[in-house]
């Protein structure tokens, strides 16, 4: 049996791979997770993601924050998969103490206790979860310049309506191109600055410990488990919440804005196939879908499937550091990892939906959390 640490593991892509990681009964699991109210709510041990992990590891509730909770945990473990950290780009944006604290401390914590186990240390490899946030706008091309990775929209573009990409050397519109692993980086939110951090402090410090690692950056993960209480988790939490209360639907910009949808168990999937895979060691690798959907479009497939009556209205509201559209490169996945799609976009939907349907949701939090945003000048209403 293979000893493992899931950071972040009673979480909504960690406990899928707990999930995944126990029916192949090799593993012996420790999961550390902090069991956020934001996430779990406030009795963490009814929580749905916990009761997915409860019976299949050995469950620590604390921080990474702590070294003292964290060494210990190390130092029997020959994999690490981190996945403990703030989510949110926007909330990112005035809660800046605790992402940094979270997501920089975090694994730092988990490199020094490495580093202080010395030779007592059995960890061969991290795997780190990262975002693809880190691309920023991403990849685009310019029919006159070439592959251009602009800086974010300007707030002036996007008061006036327009939220098109445009080349920042001859002033063309900008066509949307899928963004590899090698694209630059150019993070737009405090989130994204911390886990390109984290990225930094894996490939820097993994080396010298004699530790491998693998990053992914993540695309926009979906599917059953995922928070309807936290209104920071993405547009299918929050616009299901809604819908099913037939309320209206506030889709922000022109509804065009588009992402690159996965389902949490092909993620999953994808994580577990690099654990003893050599040829995914120190690489940095993209999990998606390749394809890119329309929030409009999205809310118009939740809508028939809740047979909703909530009025879809397209208001030309915008949050700063927003990216206009995100589709992944993800050939280096399917070459290193032999990674397929297996759950088509429509058909998880359908299953997220069914199964959103049977438990609690709150949407209380949604219009705070604009609120907030609002107030830190991050929001803007039209």
């Amino acid at each position: 049996m293979k000893n493992i640490l899931i950071t972040g593991g009673s979480g909504f892509i960690g406990s899928e791979i707990v999930r995944q990681l126990n029916n192949m009964n090799e593993w012996n699991i420790i999961v550390l997770d902090a069991m956020t109210e934001q996430i779990h709510g406030q009795n963490w041990k009814k929580s749905y993601l916990y009761q997915k992990i409860k019976d299949k590891c050995f469950f620590v509730k604390g921080s990474v924050t702590d070294i003292n909770t964290v060494l210990p945990l190390v130092k029997n473990v020959e994999y690490i998969i981190h996945l403990a950290a703030e989510t949110g780009t926007g909330q990112s944006m005035y809660q800046i103490n605790q992402y940094n604290e979270i997501n920089i401390m975090g694994i730092s914590n988990i490199l020094q206790a490495i580093s202080s186990l010395g030779k007592a240390s059995s960890v061969k490899k991290i795997i780190l979860s990262s975002s693809r946030s880190v691309y920023g706008e991403g990849s685009y091309n310019c029919p006159d310049c070439g592959v251009i990775y602009p800086d974010s929209r300007t707030r002036e573009h996007m008061l006036s309506g327009d939220f098109n990409m445009y080349c920042p050397v001859c002033g063309k519109k900008l066509k949307l191109i899928k963004t590899a692993e090698d694209s630059a980086i150019k993070p737009s939110s405090l989130y994204a600055f911390t886990k390109y951090a984290q990225e930094m402090m894996l490939r820097t410090m993994c080396p010298v410990l004699g530790v491998e690692y693998t990053i992914f950056r993540f695309q926009n993960v979906y599917g059953a488990g995922q928070s309807l209480k936290n209104p920071y988790t993405g547009i299918l939490s929050i616009f299901s919440s809604l819908m099913l209360e037939n309320k209206e639907i506030n889709v922000f910009e022109d509804g065009l804005e588009s992402r690159d949808f996965i389902n949490v168990v092909d993620i999953a999937s994808g994580v577990i196939s690099s654990l003893d895979n050599e040829e995914s060691n120190g690489r940095i690798i993209n999990l998606g879908s390749g394809v890119g959907t329309s929030v409009i479009e999205i809310t118009k497939i939740l809508k028939k499937i809740y047979k909703s009556e909530s009025d879809i209205r397209i208001s030309g509201d915008f949050r700063l550091g927003d990216i206009a559209h995100n589709v992944a490169d993800i050939s280096k996945a399917e070459e290193i990892l032999e990674f397929k799609q297996t759950i088509s976009l429509e058909d998880g939907l359908v299953q997220f939906c069914n199964w959103v349907k049977g438990q609690e949701h709150d949407n209380s939090g949604y219009e705070r959390s604009l609120d907030e945003m609002e107030k830190a000048g991050m929001f803007i209403r039209k």
